[in-house]
């Protein structure tokens, strides 16, 4: 299995792990403004909350996924879990910097740089969701390695 595919597989699960987080908060609050609710606003379909989530999952799973099976071995951290989190931090920060400034530009409802128009517990949010993606992606990448490892290591022998 390639990386990008590995990557793919990590970025759904990471991708479901932040969705039950995220279901959580609108079934039981909602405390913040929920990615998915951010990404149909983004889109300009506020109404239609679906094309968030959609999205949501397009991202994580088709794009941030395979990008992270590229650049994993390249991160300046140790373990899987960091170099998850270092991707994931860093894919929200250059997200807030350009996509999110530039919805407004585009004739959308602006949300501002990282998403301050709609408030700060948005943005702990964000960045909390963000470092959850990060540790669930570079632990399932991280085992799908390890696993690939064994299955390809001489028989008797570890893999290191």
């Amino acid at each position: 299995m390639s990386r990008v595919q590995k990557g793919m597989i990590a970025g759904l699960a990471a991708t479901v792990a932040v969705s039950v987080l995220e279901a959580a908060n609108l079934y039981f609050g909602p405390w913040t403004a929920s990615f998915p609710r951010l990404l149909s606003v983004m889109l300009q379909t506020p109404d239609l909350m679906v094309v968030g989530w959609i999205a949501h999952f397009v991202v994580g799973t088709l794009i941030l996924g395979p990008l992270f099976g590229v650049l994993c071995p390249r991160l300046p951290t140790d373990t899987p879990e960091s170099k998850g989190i270092l991707f994931a931090v860093g894919a929200f920060v250059v997200m807030g910097l350009t996509v999110a400034p530039l919805v407004g530009v585009l004739g959308g409802r602006p949300v501002g740089i990282f998403f301050m128009q709609a408030g700060f517990g948005t943005l702990a949010w964000m960045i909390a969701t963000h470092a959850v993606y990060g540790v669930v992606l570079g632990s399932v990448y991280g085992r799908l390695v390890e696993r690939g490892k064994r299955a390809h290591a001489p028989a008797g022998a570890t893999a290191h």
